[in-house]
């Protein structure tokens, strides 16, 4: 028995076919919205685009088709889109209603829009082509910024090594670095003294209270020069001689035997004798 389609293709049924059609000419949808002057043929032309979205819309969703034919697809539906736009725009114009405000948005929003090129949308397996994925994943948000006082809160003596030695393994290390860097010195001055002394050279022992520098004219001077080639030096406060500093202990040795041995009766005859002595 033969198919549907086998039979549909025979010489008799396309002449019946034929026949029925005779006498009428299929009317073809205007390239321009702007042609179409009758509200009722521009409805109708709305509607049969509408139809062709949807075909094309259930074939994009077989990811089978290949890359190349999907992308076709899409390109088509999105043309129709743009046309579809343009029937509304005309319809209204018309005097007929205003799809575009009222109408349904649900083949519209069965597609994505790319960010940055409005108007074209992917639909069906088209959203997972190489390069398309791309376009719409998100880009992390980057990490809030911390403010002062937030940056300031974790902050302690720890922060700036305050607490080093708390947990007593700094403290030996640097103990016993200390002493390394101590004996490594001592050896090192050791084998100049031996070498300059093997070379016939004099040790100079290092003048520590020598002063190296000049002193500021605001102070009080320079650096003068005995008769003998030493350095002297100008003190800035009164410094007392060998003298008066033994004058000053014999003094202070009769007060305290005084204030030891003597009553105040015998004190205060010896301030007045004083006193009157002029001393």
């Amino acid at each position: 028995m033969a198919r549907n389609a086998e039979k549909a293709m025979t010489a008799l049924a396309r002449f019946r076919q034929a026949q029925l059609e005779e006498g009428k000419v299929k009317e073809r949808r205007p390239f321009l919205a702007s042609e179409c002057n009758e509200l009722p043929k521009a409805e109708k032309w709305r509607r049969q685009i509408i139809g062709e979205i949807s075909k094309k819309v259930a074939q994009i969703q077989n990811a089978g088709l290949g890359e190349f034919r999907i992308r076709d697809l899409n390109d088509e539906i999105n043309k129709l889109l743009r046309e579809k736009g343009h029937w509304e725009y005309r319809i209204k114009e018309l005097g007929g209603p205003d799809y575009a405000r009222i109408g349904p948005k649900m083949l519209d929003h069965e597609g994505k829009e790319v960010p940055g090129n409005r108007g074209y949308k992917y639909f069906g397996a088209a959203k997972d082509l190489p390069g398309v994925r791309e376009l719409f994943e998100k880009e992390p948000l980057p990490p809030p910024r911390k403010t002062r006082a937030e940056l300031m809160k974790d902050i302690d003596a720890e922060y700036y090594g305050y607490r080093d030695e708390d947990d007593g393994i700094l403290e030996p290390l640097e103990q016993e670095h200390e002493k390394k860097v101590i004996a490594e010195a001592v050896e090192k001055w050791k084998m100049e003294r031996e070498a300059r002394l093997a070379r016939g050279e004099e040790e100079e022992e290092e003048n520590i209270y020598a002063v190296h520098e000049e002193e500021s004219d605001e102070e009080g001077g320079k650096e003068r020069e005995g008769e003998d080639g030493q350095q002297k030096f100008i003190a800035h406060v009164p410094v007392p001689t060998q003298q008066e500093i033994e004058e000053a202990l014999v003094r202070r040795k009769k007060m305290e035997l005084l204030q030891k041995y003597a009553s105040e009766t015998l004190l205060a005859q010896s301030e007045e004798a004083k006193t009157l002595l002029g001393l």
